[in-house]
């Protein structure tokens, strides 16, 4: 997929504070606008669906599995997520960007299928720190917090496939850094030919 809009895909283990980055960018970056996940797990605390998430069931899950309406999938901590390959296309292909906030192995599965998607991995800055957000945001019991812990191990081995870490110690500090990112991507020479191809062939360039 060759679109003039950008992908950008945010990945962290829970509690890193990858949605909070996530909502303060689309807050000050109205070009940046969200994929809702489809989802088999229940929502939690406020959460509505079609707006963290489209909460369906398995089978629902399943069918659009086969039918391919995925453009990517995973199993996190016991449930299914997966992004709808239409909303992305649709979005790109009207050159808007698309932030999406999914787990790592989604992350590898979108640079596989779009090539020009640009991967951000978000990093606790320390053990200690992570257990801390994760017990004071109080949606999760012991064992749940103790299994994200565990597959965190995991998670931030992952960081060193993605094209920028973010270590969000100051949460301001991080933000300022993600919005350098998205900056940067929308003035890379290739990201400013899909975006403005009539501008570079005026002037004799492509």
């Amino acid at each position: 997929m060759d679109y003039p809009g950008n992908l950008f895909v945010v990945a962290a283990p829970s509690g890193a504070g990858k949605s909070s980055l996530v909502k303060a960018l689309m807050e000050v970056d109205a070009g940046v606008r969200p994929s809702v996940s489809h989802t088999t797990r229940a929502p939690r605390g406020q959460e509505l669906h079609g707006r963290e998430y489209l909460f369906i069931g398995d089978e629902a899950f399943d069918a659009m599995v086969a039918a391919g309406d995925f453009l990517e999938w995973a199993q996190v901590h016991g449930h299914r997520y997966g992004t709808s390959r239409q909303a992305i296309e649709a979005r790109t292909a009207a050159g808007g960007d698309v932030v999406l906030e999914i787990d790592w192995q989604g992350a590898l599965q979108i640079r596989r299928r779009f090539a020009n998607a640009v991967l951000v991995f978000v990093l606790p800055p320390s053990w200690e720190e992570l257990r801390s957000r994760l017990t004071r945001r109080g949606e999760d019991s012991s064992d749940t917090i103790e299994l994200r812990l565990a597959n965190a191990r995991e998670e931030l081995a992952q960081a060193r496939h993605f094209d920028y870490v973010i270590i969000n110690e100051v949460f301001e500090r991080a933000l300022f850094d993600l919005k350098a990112i998205v900056h940067a991507q929308r003035l890379k020479y290739s990201a400013q030919v899909r975006a403005r191809a009539d501008t570079f062939r005026a002037l004799n360039i492509i």
